[in-house]
């Protein structure tokens, strides 16, 4: 389909109120539900990009819709731990951490990065409570291993603390920094804690938002982008050793997070404008959606009155 960007012709007025019609499906439907979304990749580094991708998610919230935000910023620790003079080494996809670098971590997800995101959203009113796992222990996990160092791996999650800020009409906006319980502190993968997160809440959808189009039959081939699969057909894309180093969290997440009760997950490409809004509230969609084995066809919308009630107050109807 062809558009037109002229805004002084009656038929860019008609688009835009296509795109409106269009969408109102999907908002009716994921009004009043939790949306996690994981945002990482370069989007996060280039400053327009993050501020279009934290208008989306007031926008969404606007809308009716619950956002969570999780998120990483790997690029960021990268750099800070070469300024501090340590080492950045990665095993099996994982960033190794030292107690150093676990400061380091630390102050980089938790302080910079949060604060930042926070306040892009936050330019729009008091919408945003940034937090990392070791508030109210709302991420526990365990060391995984020796040689990793300070990471860890996911052993609960506080849905309750998480819950009544939803609950209070605010958008955590949560660093993947884990605590051990004992005092101490983890490194733990963004994609995982989303993941955890969106199962613990009982998410409507979880949402990556990362700087690829999606998932690949053949990543070296840009024309087998697929646009939905099943949890098992992903688990058997990991399976045969289809998918890239840093795609395996996010998908494995995926089937997790389906196979807990989330009924739908994306991947979607932050470099692309408003990729999260296409995603979710279009026909089409630009990314990779993931459904359970046995709902493998459209989404389903609810036309009960209670969401019809609750898009309508939002938009002011």
């Amino acid at each position: 389909m062809e558009y037109t960007t002229d805004m002084r012709t009656p038929r860019y007025a008609q688009e835009r109120a296509r795109v409106l019609v269009e969408a109102l499906p999907w908002l009716k439907e994921a009004s009043g539900k939790t949306v996690v979304i994981k945002y990482g990749g370069a989007a996060m580094v280039d400053a327009e990009l993050k501020r279009q991708v934290m208008d989306d998610l007031v926008l969404l919230k606007l809308l009716g819709i619950r956002p969570v935000l999780v998120h990483g910023g790997g690029k960021a620790v990268s750099r800070a731990m070469e300024a501090a003079g340590l080492p950045v080494e990665f095993k099996d996809g994982m960033r190794v951490t030292s107690p150093k670098a676990m400061d380091v971590v630390r102050e980089v997800l938790g302080g910079s990065v949060n604060s930042g995101l926070v306040s892009a959203v936050n330019v729009h009113g008091a919408l945003a409570v940034g937090l990392s796992g070791m508030d109210a222990n709302t991420v526990m996990a365990e060391q995984i291993s020796s040689d990793l160092g300070r990471v860890g791996r996911v052993t609960q999650v506080n849905a309750d603390y998480l819950t009544r800020l939803i609950e209070a009409d605010y958008i955590p906006v949560l660093s993947s920094i884990a605590t051990d319980g004992r005092g101490g502190c983890l490194n733990v993968n963004a994609d995982v804690v989303a993941g955890e997160v969106a199962s613990a809440v009982g998410a409507h959808k979880l949402v990556y938002i990362t700087d690829v189009d999606g998932i690949y039959e053949d990543f070296s081939d840009k024309t087998t982008l697929i646009a939905r699969l099943t949890d098992g057909e992903a688990e058997r894309l990991m399976e045969a050793g289809d998918l890239s180093e840093g795609m395996i969290p996010k998908v494995s997440s995926m089937v997790k997070a389906i196979r807990s009760g989330v009924p739908r997950a994306h991947i979607v490409n932050g470099t692309r404008p408003h990729s999260v809004l296409l995603e979710m509230l279009t026909d089409e969609g630009i990314g990779t959606m993931m459904t359970p084995e046995h709902d493998y066809g459209p989404e389903r919308v609810d036309d009960s009155a209670a969401q019809i009630g609750a898009l309508a107050e939002h938009l002011n109807f």
